[in-house]
């Protein structure tokens, strides 16, 4: 990135602060570069992908550059000004060479440099995707993405080693950790940025430390906030159950702590096991700045607490009292959404909400839900739907589809279910029903599997893709695809793509509209990128609100795919 482009960001996100409060922007959108993409396709053919943001008019074209590195300045490789898509195919590479590209706008017969570049060796094999080299060995347990360093450029907060402890109490759950974890920060060409130590305190489980990547404070910089302690605080056995417990906010460009925040107390919890249940996650509760929202408990008492940016308190909430009947109504993961169109976002907490003021919403009394996503999901009823999966051994409605503005139950299974578990998924995936389809199974003594239509309609009862795949965007149509065991094939259709790691985010991080697939494999981050191309132009999905804000929840709880919400 040059000094030019740098001062450009700079000047457009002094300028668009400035006129916030006079224009009435409802909230501040962060500063994306293009994201350009470059992957080989093949026969020394290579893919060029790039963001349309929503700032950029409707008659915008582009024009794509290619330099050859150590040799060349930069040239155009496209005949005429690209329009209507994102994305082109350079056929004039040549094997063995490394090549930058860059991408113009073209408004009005004006052309102008646009931030973001990408790099690629150039061969003939069809590779869609690219590495990240990490410390030798290194596995990944979780991954934020933000703008660390203000470049318009999504970087990497990684969480290591890859290990899991759950508190749980009954034999094989719970076990000693082994070493701390570290969130170690890369840029977006792979540099690496520093390195935190959360500690002993910190045990290491998904529940024990959530973090996040977001800029809060609105300095154009995304910060890192994490549950912190202090020295090492474990029992003889391991585990954490006394000191001081916090929130860090630690600086994106130098990994130091910049202030604390208490984090929720214990008390109230019956069990190491209930207290030890963490979240966190962010929302736009006036519509305009983002806000941080800590939660502790899942299964019985609930406590939820949002903050602002200088970490005081906006408003604090529980599950007792009058709001005794929301106990136990959590979910492995907090959903933030404008449910009631109030332009400001709502807090659900499982298969019960929050309204952006911290008052109860609604309960449906379902109780623990690990399956909860929410989405336009018929298209024929006003406003959002949410889909659920209900943990909790129900005698109907275990899977069903709710209204996300009243909790009201649309339609649901009428049997009974045993254990409705992990992640299920929704996807428009079938093109003869109208809508997302919505996709979950039990576990743990049950059997059953759940296809269903957005109207309700069981599309089958097998176990298709196990408990967690993923669906997304990645070929040229508008169907959603799917990945499930180290495959991504299309609903009853053709295997697109092998997918080497586990995977750690689905979202769209960098080219068109389309959806990245990040992994984990030993010592590497690899970004599966799609390198067909599409005649569809969309709005870089991160551009919208509901989706970024579940793009930055996969660093807390179970990962659940961002959904696109209203806009």
């Amino acid at each position: 990135m040059n000094i030019r482009s740098n001062f450009k960001i700079i000047c457009w996100w002094l300028l668009i602060t400035l006129l916030l409060p006079l224009v009435g922007i409802s909230q501040l959108a962060e500063p994306l570069d293009r994201g350009v993409v470059a992957l080989n396709q093949g026969e020394n053919r290579i893919y060029v992908g790039w963001r349309l943001l929503k700032s950029d008019p409707e008659g915008i074209s582009f024009n794509v550059y290619r330099k050859n590195i150590g040799f060349s300045d930069y040239q155009r490789v496209n005949p005429q000004p690209i329009s209507g898509v994102t994305n082109f195919i350079d056929t004039t590479s040549e094997p063995g060479f490394a090549y930058h590209y860059k991408v113009t706008t073209v408004n009005g017969g004006t052309e102008e440099d646009s931030p973001g570049y990408a790099y690629v060796f150039s061969h003939n094999g069809d590779q869609p995707w690219y590495s990240i080299t990490l410390d030798a060995g290194i596995t990944l347990k979780r991954l934020g993405v933000g703008d660390l360093n203000g470049d318009g450029a999504y970087d990497f907060v990684v969480q290591s080693p890859d290990f899991n402890v759950d508190p749980y109490y009954k034999p094989g759950y719970w076990k000693r950790s082994p070493e701390p974890y570290h969130l170690t920060a890369y840029d977006a060409k792979g540099r690496k940025l520093w390195d935190y130590n959360m500690g002993w305190a910190i045990e290491t489980g998904t529940w024990y430390s959530p973090y996040m990547v977001f800029d809060i404070d609105g300095d154009g910089n995304a910060e890192v906030y994490a549950k912190a302690g202090d020295g090492d605080p474990r029992e003889s056995d391991g585990k954490v159950l006394q000191g001081r417990e916090y929130m860090a906010k630690i600086n994106g460009i130098t990994g130091q702590i910049e202030r604390k925040a208490d984090w929720l107390s214990k008390e109230g919890f019956d069990s190491y096991n209930r207290w030890s249940r963490n979240f966190l996650t962010v929302a736009y509760l006036d519509g305009k700045n983002p806000a941080l929202i800590q939660q502790r408990g899942t299964y019985t008492i609930i406590k939820t607490r949002a903050l602002d940016k200088d970490l005081k308190e906006i408003w604090y909430w529980e599950s007792s009292g009058k709001d005794q009947k929301f106990r136990g109504q959590g979910q492995h993961g907090i959903m933030c959404a404008d449910v009631d169109d109030d332009g400001k976002d709502e807090i659900v907490i499982g298969t019960a909400a929050l309204d952006h003021d911290g008052t109860a919403l609604w309960h449906t009394g379902l109780g623990h839900n690990d399956v909860g996503y929410i989405a336009d999901i018929d298209p024929d009823r006003p406003g959002l739907e949410i889909f659920y999966g209900i943990e909790t051994r129900s005698p109907k409605h275990g899977t069903c589809l709710v209204d996300a503005a009243t909790g009201e139950i649309i339609w649901g299974y009428s049997g009974s279910t045993v254990h409705v578990h992990s992640q299920g998924m929704i996807g428009d995936i079938d093109p003869n029903y109208p809508g997302i389809e919505c996709y979950a199974g039990e576990a743990k003594g049950g059997s059953k599997f759940f296809l269903w239509s957005a109207q309700g309609e069981r599309l089958s009862d097998k176990n298709l893709w196990g408990l967690a795949p993923r669906a997304l965007w990645w070929d040229d149509d508008e169907l959603k695809e799917i990945t499930y065991n180290h495959q991504l094939f299309k609903y009853q259709g053709d295997t697109l793509q092998e997918i080497e790691g586990k995977i750690l985010l689905v979202a769209d991080v960098v080219g068109d509209w389309r959806e990245e697939i990040i992994t984990s494999l030993p010592g590497e981050l690899r970004v599966y990128s799609t390198n067909i191309p599409t005649t569809t132009r969309k709005v870089c999905l991160m551009q919208n609100r509901q989706y970024r804000l579940g793009t930055a929840d996969a660093s807390m709880g179970y990962f659940y795919p961002p959904q696109l919400g209203p806009e």
